[in-house]
């Protein structure tokens, strides 16, 4: 068989999962060379601004989709909740693999919790999302903008620069750190990020679906189809305030998400419960249902939906 290439970004923690793609294909494949093809993306180049001024998280994607669709790499694998909600024409997600653990961990050093923290507390991250639950949390929060890998934001916290990070779980599990004072916040409340803690590996349309099929995790796999239902449904994307988490429990799935304002005083919350076979439907109810309670006037006052 010829090699398999896999397209990926260099940092770290996308190393550490395209490696794990790279070492699954070979084992569930016997004879099959898999290679990594590092990419660098818009999202990696530019580091003096946020997210959300240049874009979305649809900057770490873009150039590796372009190579996939070249032909220069068979494979990409991206953490999910970078992808948009439309992929780019002629791609597909091939497999989505079992799932990390979705939630959220806040760190901070002097305190045992967001309520312990000091008056003002600055807390760093580079999420809309992040931010505005953490103003709904605690109205007196400044939130301080911080990109970079989980090394560089963890060294500013010992610096003092900050009083708390908040970091995904998944890529400290991922990446075998645990750090000192991290404390998981409840995912019922601090809701995740579309798509947190799963890995999406995408193809072109149509090819090498059987090579990905071992990889694939039906139960995650609905979990992903809910939450993107959700995304596609607001209409919404990486530079706007929401969130939906779905979890599948044998053929039922149960999906929360919310919709907020950047300063956190404004939120819609709902939930939807119930067949995995259903999932894509659910999410685009619920954001439906979310939309018509407020969450479409929240959006249009960002300008995020007409």
């Amino acid at each position: 068989m010829r090699p398999i290439r896999v397209g990926t970004r260099g940092s770290a923690l996308a190393l550490a999962q395209a490696r794990w793609v790279q070492g699954e294909l070979s084992r569930l494949h016997s004879g099959l060379t898999v290679e990594l093809a590092i990419i660098k993306t818009s999202g990696d180049r530019i580091q003096d601004r946020s997210l959300a001024e240049i874009g979305g998280k649809g900057l770490f994607v873009k150039e590796i989709e372009e190579a996939l669709l070249r032909g220069e790499v068979e494979l990409a694998v991206h953490s999910m909740k970078d992808l948009p909600a439309v992929l780019a024409a002629g791609l597909e997600i091939g497999a989505v693999p079992r799932r990390e653990d979705a939630g959220d961990v806040l760190v901070c050093r002097q305190a045992a919790a967001l309520a312990d923290l000091p008056p003002r507390p600055r807390v760093g991250t580079s999420s809309l999302r992040r931010a505005a639950l953490l103003r709904s949390e605690r109205a007196d929060v400044e939130v301080v903008p911080m990109r970079g890998n989980v090394d560089t934001r963890l060294r500013r916290l010992d610096e003092g620069v900050v009083d708390a990070l908040v970091l995904a779980a998944a890529g400290l599990n991922r990446l075998g750190v645990t750090p000192a004072g991290a404390m998981r916040l409840d995912p019922s409340r601090f809701v995740p990020a579309i798509g947190q803690g799963a890995l999406a590996i995408e193809a072109r349309a149509g090819e090498l679906a059987e090579l990905l099929a071992a990889l694939d995790d039906e139960s995650t796999h609905a979990a992903i189809r809910a939450e993107r239902g959700f995304m596609r449904g607001v209409g919404g994307s990486c530079t706007t305030p929401l969130a939906a988490h779905a979890r599948v429990d044998g053929a039922a799935l149960s999906l929360d998400a919310v919709i907020l304002s950047p300063d956190g005083t404004r939120e819609v919350r709902g939930a939807r419960r119930g067949a995995a076979a259903d999932a894509a439907r659910l999410g685009e109810d619920l954001a439906e249902e979310l939309m018509r309670r407020g969450g479409a006037e929240i959006l249009r006052a960002l300008g995020a939906v007409p």
